[in-house]
């Protein structure tokens, strides 16, 4: 295990790029199986949670080739299990996006329940029940894996009984090779859904609605290779806009994929964080004076995720910390993952005024002056977070477990050092 060691109160400056979309490049690659030629994937993120996909990958009998550091080939054409690696499997969440390309291609896969960060219950019956309507039969054994089996999938109408990302992606998987049409409702149409979507397009698949939480799709015979680049992660570009709120730096945030930022920037700016676009980059000025925007007539304004195109889950945890150092109170609303704010306690212990008001809602009241002290990441964007807090934090942290933060942040300590911040990677 190792652990950082960060020394706080620095103003960074200078330009980053944002990695490869984590939550794209998972069912890209998931995807990979059902491409009967090779398929060249660029903009590959070097995080754990990718690394471990490529491994259940090759348990399968994927053939992975690394061009460069960001760029992998995999052959599928040749497949020899449909029983991945179970012990890897059940550390990443994403091992759950191979149900549906293998029972598309092979009609069978035994999964465990999937692993991931333990933000909520955050069950599979959603995937469950559209994989079933699409013909799957599925049974939990008696070893904990989910046994799914088909005869051959057909096209069906789905409704999702929530709008989750990943099931949907499944669906969508399973429903490309699938003989007839599908029509998902309620999809989910997260910039990393789209994503996939257009990459299996590319491989010759036939979906409508692209963006939307309809989706047409009509089943093919079989799906080609081909060239494609995994789109820029709006969550990094999020938690950098946040960095350098927080340390007060000024910060070029390069090819941020602005074209998803839209209610990114509009809730940073309820917080009074000035973010200025020019072309596809990202300007943050320095030393900034943040206060929270009040709602009319003067009321308490609140930080509220939802579903695409709402204000983005996974960066709820960073608003906590930015929020932290404006002026004025704001409500943040977890409203989707019932165990994410259950971190805010070790904001507290760094000097931080939060109010935990139930599992969903903290409101945080500003500014605080944080200090460092010796925390451990619980997840990987609470784990961002206490980083971000650490960076503006006077004196020293620890942050502990940094391995939650590795599985979704490419070598963040080295990239924030290049921007003059000093984190230490140490061994406990």
């Amino acid at each position: 295990m190792q652990k950082f060691i960060v020394e706080g109160g620095i103003s960074l400056s200078g330009s980053i790029t944002p990695s490869g979309n984590k939550n794209e490049a998972l069912p890209v690659l998931a995807a990979t199986l059902l491409a009967h030629e090779a398929v060249t994937i660029h903009n590959v993120p070097d995080i754990l949670d990718i690394a471990i996909m490529r491994e259940l990958l090759v348990s399968l009998g994927v053939k992975i080739k690394q061009i460069d550091a960001h760029t992998f080939r995999f052959d599928s054409s040749h497949l020899q299990s449909t029983v991945p690696d179970s012990e890897r499997a059940k550390q990443i969440r994403g091992s759950f996006l191979l149900a549906g390309p293998l029972l598309a291609r092979s009609n069978s896969i035994d999964l465990p329940a999937p692993g991931g960060d333990r933000i909520g219950l955050r069950p599979v019956h959603t995937h469950l029940l559209a994989l079933e309507e699409l013909g799957a039969e599925i049974t939990l054994n008696e070893d904990g894996l989910y046994q799914m089996r088909s005869k051959a999938l057909r096209g069906t109408d789905i409704y999702l009984d929530e709008a989750s990302v990943m099931a949907t992606e499944n669906a969508v998987m399973a429903a490309v090779s699938a003989e007839g049409k599908t029509s998902i409702y309620n999809a989910a149409c997260e910039p990393h859904v789209q994503g996939l979507c257009h990459f299996l397009v590319m491989l010759g698949a036939s979906i409508k609605g692209i963006g939307s939480n309809l989706l047409i799709i009509e089943g093919v015979a079989k799906l080609a290779g081909g060239d494609y680049t995994i789109q820029p992660d709006h969550t990094e570009v999020g938690s950098f806009i946040g960095l350098a709120a927080v340390t007060g730096s000024e910060l070029r945030i390069k090819n941020a994929g602005v074209e998803y930022l839209r209610m990114t920037r509009l809730m940073f700016e309820k917080l009074g964080v000035e973010i200025i676009v020019e072309g596809n980059d990202l300007l943050i000025p320095k030393k900034q004076i943040l206060a929270v925007q009040k709602d009319v007539p003067g009321g308490i304004p609140k930080i509220d995720d939802a579903p695409w195109p709402g204000f983005p889950a996974d960066l709820t945890s960073i608003m906590t910390v930015v929020a932290t150092q404006c002026t004025g109170a704001v409500l943040i609303f977890e409203k989707m993952f019932e165990s994410r704010l259950f971190w805010v306690d070790k904001l507290i212990e760094m000097g931080a005024q939060i109010i935990l008001c139930d599992p969903h809602r903290a409101v945080v009241s500003g500014p605080t002056p944080l200090k460092g002290a010796r925390v451990s990441s619980p997840d990987i964007r609470a784990g961002m977070a206490l980083l971000i807090a650490a960076l503006g934090a006077k004196g020293t942290t620890e942050i502990h477990n940094i391995d939650q933060i590795d599985r979704g942040y490419e070598k963040i300590d080295q990239r924030l050092n290049a921007l003059g911040a000093k984190i230490q990677r140490v061994n406990e």
